[in-house]
This record gives structure tokens, sequence and C-alpha cells, in this order.
């Protein structure tokens, strides 16, 4: 099992839903010992985190403070000419056929969206598309994230030879060290989503590459609401607060940060 793998693992297991799975594991392995009182504190400590989380103020609050570093980074960023638009997977996900003929958008693809329209106003004159895939088959580039990215930007009018696929890396470690060695010293623009902008910022300087925050897929903005909104538990925030606490684990727990070239 590799690193990566397992840091996703045990992510699932102290984070909803997986934490409410593992604390009744627990319970069961307890019970029988008459630690029955350990039992009910663990489904306790889960349930109470699965409420809490699912609060929206709560996911809105973690959210926040991850896209207001973005927005700032973004602000503090040159315009314009740049040697390449990076734009780091996670926003799509390549063909099956003959189940699905067509790349899958998913909730981040404002990414790719974004990269073709720096492309479109000149910010710099190619586009690198970073993201493998799992299920990737050897020799077979079109199971990887970075040839889904391709066919959507040419449908967005990027010409093909404007883009750079890099389909070998599989978390943004990998994605900004290939990128590095692709660019150099050279600066790029880097496309992410603004609640993941400022792990892969945090990343990118350790990689020695020099980049620029273009900041896209905002989630946590104001908008109206209906007064009970706040007061009433949902899905959408506990998975708010869940993509945050991820990206907040990653800047301050993640010893990976410091294995790059």
């Amino acid at each position: 099992m590799s690193l990566f793998v397992f840091l996703k693992f045990v992510e699932q297991l102290v984070t909803p839903p997986g934490s409410m799975g593992l604390a009744l594991v627990i319970a069961l392995v307890l019970a029988p010992f008459g630690l029955r009182r350990l039992a009910r504190l663990a489904l306790g400590l889960a349930f109470a985190e699965t409420l809490v989380l699912s609060f929206p103020p709560v996911g809105d609050a973690l959210v926040m403070h991850l896209e207001d570093q973005a927005t700032a980074a973004a602000q503090a960023a040159p315009k314009c000419c740049y040697d390449a638009i990076v734009v780091l997977g996670g926003g799509i996900a390549p063909a099956m056929p003959p189940l699905r003929d067509f790349p899958d958008l998913s909730d981040a693809s404002d990414r790719v969206w974004h990269a073709a329209r720096l492309y479109h106003r000149h910010v710099a004159p190619r586009i690198i598309a970073s993201g493998g895939g799992y299920m990737a088959k050897p020799g077979d580039p079109s199971t990887t994230e970075a040839e889904a990215m391709r066919t959507f930007l040419i449908d967005l009018g990027v010409p093909s030879e404007a883009i750079v696929a890099e389909g070998t890396s599989l978390n943004t470690l990998e994605n900004l060290q290939h990128v590095r060695a692709l660019v150099g010293d050279k600066k790029v623009a880097l496309v992410t989503s603004a609640m993941h902008m400022p792990r892969a910022l945090q990343i990118a300087a350790r990689a020695r590459l020099d980049v620029g925050a273009f900041p896209t897929d905002y989630r946590a903005l104001p908008g109206p609401k209906a007064p009970w909104d706040d007061w009433i538990p949902s899905q959408e925030a506990l998975g708010m607060s869940c993509a945050a606490l991820h990206e907040l684990a990653g800047l301050w727990l993640d010893f990976r940060r410091g294995r790059t070239p």
C-alpha cells in the first residue's frame, strides 16, 4: 500500500461517514468486555462530530478560511505573461466507453473552464493539464484525467497543439513535481479550486515552482438564505466541512509536503 493510499484510508476513517462506522466497530468490540461507557463515548463522539460538521455555518467558516487565502494570493499575482497555464486534476473524469463515451464533469470542472478563459485572454501560450488516473491502462492515455481535460479544452476552443497533457501524476505533490520538470524556473499560472489553492501553493513553493495563483470554483459564497438554513444540518454542509478538513490536514500535517526534488 502506497503512502498516498494509506493517508486517504486514514482520512476516510476519521471523518464522517467513515468515523461513524469506525465508532460502531469500536463499540461492538468494547461492549462484550463490559466497557460499555467507552463504547457509548466512541459512538457519542462520532455522532457529535457528524452533527457539528453538518451545520452550514461550520462548513462555510472552514471553507472561507481557505478561500480567503486563495483570494489574497490571486490579488498578489501578476495578471499576464506566464510560460504556461497549469490546471490541476480533480475536476473531470475520463471517458469509460462503452458505458460513458465522453469525459464526465464534476463540481470542480470550473478549473478547466477557467484555464481555457485564461488562455483566450493570452495569459500564457500553452496549457499544461496535469492529472493521471488509477484506472489508467499502460499505453492508453485516454484513461487519464489529463487527456479528459484535453478533450474539454479543445471543445472550449483551445488548439490541441497548445495543450500539454501530463498524465502520470496521481496527487497534487506529483502534479507540481512533474510540472516543475516540464517548465524549470519559468513562471506558470496555477489554476485549481480556491479551497485547494493554499495547499497547492505550499507544495509549489517546496518544489521551487514559480507560480501565480488563479483560483476558481469558490464554494462559500454569500447569498440569500432562508432564516432557518443555518440551523438545519445538511449533507452539502457536511461535504464542505470534510473537504475543508482534508485541505487543512494537508497544510498542517502531511509530511509528504517536504518530499520534493
